[in-house]
């Protein structure tokens, strides 16, 4: 199995929270990954705590079916997610070494990847851990800012990760993070770029409880991909349930963390994120192409939105940003004034000539849409931005239409001079309070 150690252009990875996957057979792991690999997805990021007894059992598994599906894998080392401390360097280092050799472990010239989530007290490890395995060094060590990442442990990082993947505020987010990343990475360091679709998470018993504008967030990001640029992608999560930006189905076997951090709700239940990996394949090879967009052989529609709008139940103690990121840090606000209650909508079209958008609210109660369009009736919406080649060119169009009053479910059909080309029904859109406060989480449809 050389070729998995062979590098391609471009790679694409996906993080997997290892702690939830205990439960997985070789099989599961399988399944995870045909669906990756129908999605473009090169690999999966392996993130692992120091302290966890089965991280050496639930790798090995996975690794045997990275080997069977000629899908790839490396680790990213914690500093902050393991049930003891972070990782002592000998630990670190034998973790490298025991998987590194693996034939479906990622390599760059020969060399095993290796990163981490933060930890750069430790950057004074890795020469020596570097020599030992010989990896190729690429840390998540955004705290530090990119200067002084670049710097740390003697300049010992091949390159640098960022997780600076959400907005900061109710604007839109941009590109600066990533450009300050790539000017301070001379010498030919590589820049992994961070992408994200949301991010919420309300669990007590790790004391997280806020919440980052995720309106578009998607979709603008990958945008912002093709012109930052990057030499590898790291898409932010595959399965991270807590924190709500996972682009996997749901599966019930891994939400046991929501008991453990004594959740107010399980806000990953019945909120499927699958929306969001219908551009993917697209995306990606955009990507890969240098920001060309690719022949689309199908066209396709999603959307996304909350099920209770934003006033309709207690917050649940959630902030709108969070006073521990940022330099300066973030300013605090309610969680509210960060999201918008509307449907978001996006269609990957050849063109937007003769198309048009329906959304029709379901329910048998509920004023009419500021849209048009009363419940159960169709309202008829509009994209408001083009792909970067401007109207009638080939790419990702987006919109979005308030949910005014409506309840019900929630349906989105789009056509062509009267033909279909895409219709999705979602959950409804309700008033209730599910353990009595807001699920800040998104569907993606």
């Amino acid at each position: 199995m050389a070729f998995l150690q062979a590098q391609a252009a471009k790679e694409v990875f996906a993080h997997v929270i290892v702690g939830n996957t205990q439960s997985l057979s070789q099989q599961d792991w399988e399944t995870d990954m045909k669906l990756a690999k129908s999605l473009s997805i090169d690999g999966f990021v392996f993130n692992v705590g120091f302290g966890d007894d089965a991280n050496d059992k639930t790798l090995a598994t996975a690794f045997k079916a990275a080997n069977a599906q000629q899908f790839k894998g490396f680790l990213s080392l914690d500093y902050l997610g393991g049930p003891k401390q972070a990782f002592p360097k000998a630990d670190a280092l034998a973790l490298v070494q025991t998987f590194a050799a693996d034939p479906a472990y990622f390599k760059v010239d020969g060399k095993p990847f290796v990163s981490t989530f933060e930890g750069p007290a430790a950057a004074g490890d890795w020469p020596d851990i570097k020599k030992a395995t010989n990896c190729f060094f690429v840390p998540d060590w955004s705290s530090l800012g990119a200067p002084a990442a670049v710097a740390a442990g003697g300049g010992v990082a091949d390159g640098l990760f960022s997780f600076d993947a959400w907005p900061n505020g109710d604007a839109n987010i941009t590109t600066k993070p990533d450009k300050d990343f790539q000017a301070a990475l001379t010498g030919g360091k590589k820049y992994m770029m961070p992408v994200s679709p949301w991010f919420f998470t309300n669990l007590p018993g790790f004391n997280k409880n806020w919440m980052w504008r995720g309106d578009n967030l998607w979709d603008t990001r990958w945008a912002q991909v093709m012109e930052v640029n990057p030499d590898f992608v790291e898409i932010l999560t595959w399965n991270d349930w807590g924190e709500s930006h996972y682009i996997n189905n749901v599966r019930v076997s891994e939400l046991g963390l929501f008991d453990n951090a004594n959740a107010p709700v399980k806000y990953a239940a019945n909120n499927p994120h699958t929306g969001w990996q219908k551009f993917l394949p697209f995306y990606i090879a955009q990507y890969k192409a240098g920001g060309k967009a690719p022949a689309i052989t199908k066209e396709d529609a999603y959307m996304t939105y909350r099920k209770t709008k934003a006033t309709a139940c207690p917050s649940g103690g959630t902030t709108g940003n969070n006073k521990a990121f940022g330099n300066p840090p973030q300013v605090e606000v309610p969680p509210e004034t960060l999201v918008e209650d509307s449907v978001f909508f996006a269609a990957l079209l050849n063109s937007d000539e003769g198309v048009t958008v329906e959304v029709t609210f379901g329910g048998a109660t509920g004023a009419a849409a500021p849209g048009g369009g009363a419940n159960g009736t169709a309202a008829t919406a509009a994209f408001t931005q083009a792909p970067a080649g401007g109207k009638g060119t080939p790419g990702v169009y987006l919109g979005a239409i308030p949910i005014g009053a409506n309840t019900g479910a929630v349906t989105l059909t789009v056509k062509r001079a009267g033909a279909e080309i895409a219709k999705v029904t979602g959950p409804a859109i309700t008033t209730t309070c599910e353990g009595g406060v807001q699920n800040w989480n998104a569907v993606a449809i």
